[in-house]
């Protein structure tokens, strides 16, 4: 894959423009291979191949769209060491999340699969109405037409698959918008789509500037869907533009944990590390504040900071990694500001913090963080957690309620009643009891509320965003 010249895949075509841009491995600033930049010609093309394909898709039948899904979800499978390197080498990632990623993936294409065998409506029972007598009516679920999914670089691979595979599981066709930083996964699968018997036009992939293709995309007329996973501020812009299209937008957190105070901190500490730290802290979900009670504060804070201080930085490629880089030099300058931001009112820096190669900063905890800075209330994506206490159950509920975001948020106790008290108080859309808020599996429906979009993932709920909901009624 290196140096290599990525062409677009428009209408099962190959397509280049005069305009290259490089694709760099965050870690280093290596050049790793070049795609190219669409203009509005190739998103008009690229809308107009998949207006061409999706009544094909409609007409496929379910078992077709499936056996396509599960033929992908194999092939990826067969090539998962290459797809692995290939989301590494793009984003960063360390490879040993890359390869978890890769197997993600293929689940999720599986669940796919499996949810186009079942997609189906329902029986109404017209008669329950006194006006309903000698009438049946059922209903079906039928594709939009066009979705363009636009997705972010932290997950190249697997958020690319939670729109495209219940988009083809539903009958649709789509025009993906990759990261700009991280292209090339997308066209390979597309690529790998197509050899499994995918029509041509019913993926096509857009390479170049975010801003204005996803603002092309948002605003075609025949474009009938945008789905979207990436900033608040770009999905509010998104929304605004998109009329009355149907929209789902996935627009990210500060995701914060409680850790009370009969907490298993054995079970509690390690999953928190991993939850604040992997990639980076480049997840949606990433944990960004953790609420722990007073009484174990300083035992569960000791055991926190020494895990984040055996974590090993390094790069991307090497098995033994758990820290790489962040996605550019100017996130990486971004979140340094955010911590010295944070320290300047008050707050302690225990470890971490530091600037390395390029765009790495090592895993940073911070103690007594105050509400107001930037760490608190708005979304690091980096490796940074702050670390506070609390001393009622009701403080700490209203402390993780204090933010404009509600993605995922969790709480280890022991007691079920103070759990099921925070998870029906806390204001979010997915509340983990006894596991960090950065769990996901990939068939639960996951989405958010507040400036955390709208809209529900899972290949079953996306199907259900992806679909309309029409009424067929017949007099008897």
């Amino acid at each position: 894959m290196w140096s290599m010249d990525y062409a677009m895949r428009i209408g099962g075509e190959c397509v280049t423009t005069a305009a290259r841009q490089p694709v760099l491995l965050p870690y280093d600033g290596s050049e790793i291979g070049r795609v190219f930049r669409a203009s509005a010609a190739e998103v008009d093309r690229a809308v107009s191949a998949a207006g061409r394909a999706a009544p094909l898709m409609r007409q496929m039948t379910l078992a077709e769209r499936a056996a396509i899904l599960r033929k992908a979800a194999a092939r990826l499978q067969a090539e998962a060491e290459a797809f692995a390197l290939s989301i590494s080498s793009e984003s960063g990632k360390p490879i040993k999340e890359a390869r978890v990623e890769v197997e993600r993936a293929v689940s999720t294409l599986e669940f796919s699969a499996e949810e186009a065998r079942r997609l189906a409506g329902e029986v109404v029972p017209m008669e329950a109405a006194p006006a309903g007598r000698g009438r049946m009516a059922i209903t079906v679920r039928e594709p939009l037409g066009v979705i363009a999914a636009i997705t972010p670089f932290n997950f190249p691979l697997n958020l690319a698959m939670h729109k495209i595979g219940p988009a083809i599981a539903a009958g649709n066709a789509v025009v993906h918008k990759p990261a700009s930083t991280t292209p090339i996964t997308a066209l390979r699968m597309a690529a790998l789509f197509e050899d499994c018997g995918l029509p041509a036009g019913a993926l096509n992939v857009v390479t170049g500037p975010g801003g204005e293709i996803g603002d092309l995309l948002t605003t075609h007329r025949d474009v009938a869907m945008v789905t979207f996973t990436g900033s608040a501020e770009v999905g509010v812009r998104i929304r605004n533009l998109a009329g009355l299209k149907r929209v789902t937008l996935e627009l990210g957190n500060n995701s914060a944990v409680i850790i009370d105070r009969d907490a298993d901190l054995d079970a509690a500490v390690p999953r928190c590390v991993i939850g604040s730290f992997a990639n980076s802290g480049q997840v949606c979900i990433s944990i960004q504040r953790i609420y722990v009670h007073e009484a174990v504060r300083q035992e569960f804070t000791e055991r926190f900071v020494e895990a984040t201080r055996r974590l090993v930085i390094g790069h991307p490629h090497e098995p033994a990694t758990d820290i790489s880089s962040l996605i550019t030099e100017k996130d990486a300058d971004r979140i340094v500001a955010w911590i010295e931001e944070a320290v300047q009112a008050g707050a302690r820096l225990l470890t971490g913090g530091e600037r390395r190669l390029r765009a790495t900063v090592t895993p940073a905890v911070l103690a007594d963080v105050p509400p107001h800075v930037q760490i608190s209330c708005k979304e690091a994506f980096g490796p940074v957690v702050g670390i506070n206490s609390f001393k009622t159950l009701e403080e700490a509920i209203a402390r993780v309620n204090d933010s404009e975001y509600g993605l995922q948020a969790g709480i280890y106790t022991r007691d079920i009643h103070r759990a099921f008290e925070a998870a029906r108080r806390i204001h979010v859309g997915g509340f983990l009891i006894n596991e960090i808020p950065q769990y996901r599996v990939d068939h639960m429906p996951y989405g958010g509320v507040k400036m955390s979009g709208f809209g529900r993932e899972g290949p079953k709920y996306a199907i259900e965003e992806m679909t309309e909901l029409k009424l067929i009624c017949w007099k008897l």
